[in-house]
């Protein structure tokens, strides 16, 4: 029997046009009342006041018509390339179960300002002041305090990590990275700014890039990283729904403290 624990939700929810997205999904809600009971009615061919236990009501369901990448969800391989470290790319049906369970890490970066590079040496600081040192499939997490604003356009101004740091990340064992933001790279405007005075298509996507040269995972749009009362000694559930050969799968990422 496993240790008693307890539990905190690190997920957003699944939103019908939700603020937070840059391509947000809707929800269609089936009620007991209209339209669930008349999926029933034609289903089993029975009248309302057939339907006893429920007093001629039907079922509730939902119908999602929503990107894998919208809410807390989990980014495989495939979602940046291709190809990952030479190999095909996993997809996220492909990702090990045994990354998506596994010691937490958080690296405490609310004092990055948005737009800023997360660099090798901003993690190493972290990992000196809270002693600690990366093991292999530990997942890390980035609490940088944008889930506090989620609800708003502020929500998108974010740091994010670089190419440098995430590949020092992966180097150092690390299979899978959450942020409590909507990506893990910098906010899509500030890359464009730097493109646009620079030319360098480098300066686009390049901690997701990164997966392309060493395989790992993302965990994107996590929240309330601030509950979890430590920075190291608890679990990380993050297991992604099993969507056939897809980029990415939504997930209810969960923190599991002892007790």
């Amino acid at each position: 029997m496993l240790p008693r624990h307890r539990l905190i939700d690190l997920s957003v929810p699944l939103e019908n046009n939700s603020v937070s997205e840059p391509l947000p999904g809707t929800i269609h809600y089936v009620d007991h009342q209209t339209e669930g009971l008349a999926q029933m009615s034609h289903f089993f061919g029975v009248k309302p006041e057939d339907l006893v236990y429920s007093q001629g009501e039907g079922w509730a369901i939902e119908e999602l018509k929503m990107i894998t990448h919208t809410g807390t969800h989990v980014d495989a391989p495939y979602h940046y390339g291709r190809t990952s470290g030479g190999q095909p790319a996993k997809r996220i049906d492909e990702v090990p179960l045994e990354w998506c369970f596994a010691p937490g890490v958080i690296f405490d970066m609310r004092h990055k300002a948005a737009g800023e590079v997360i660099t090798v040496d901003d993690l190493k600081n972290e990992l000196t002041r809270i002693g600690y040192q990366l093991k292999p499939l530990d997942i890390v997490l980035l609490q940088t305090g944008a889930d506090k604003r989620i609800n708003s356009k502020e929500y998108f101004l974010q740091p994010g990590l670089g190419r440098e740091s995430t590949l020092w990340l992966v180097e150092q064992g690390v299979k899978v990275i959450g942020i409590d933001a909507y990506t893990l790279d910098r906010p899509f405007a500030a890359m464009v700014a730097d493109y646009r005075r620079t030319g360098d298509g480098r300066l686009i996507w390049p901690a997701h890039f990164a997966g392309i040269t060493a395989e790992y995972c993302q965990i994107e749009k996590l929240t309330n990283l601030d509950q979890i009362p430590m920075p190291f000694g608890f679990y990380v559930s993050c297991l992604p729904v099993k969507i056939k050969a897809a980029s990415a799968g939504w997930c209810r990422a969960v923190a599991m403290i002892p007790e």
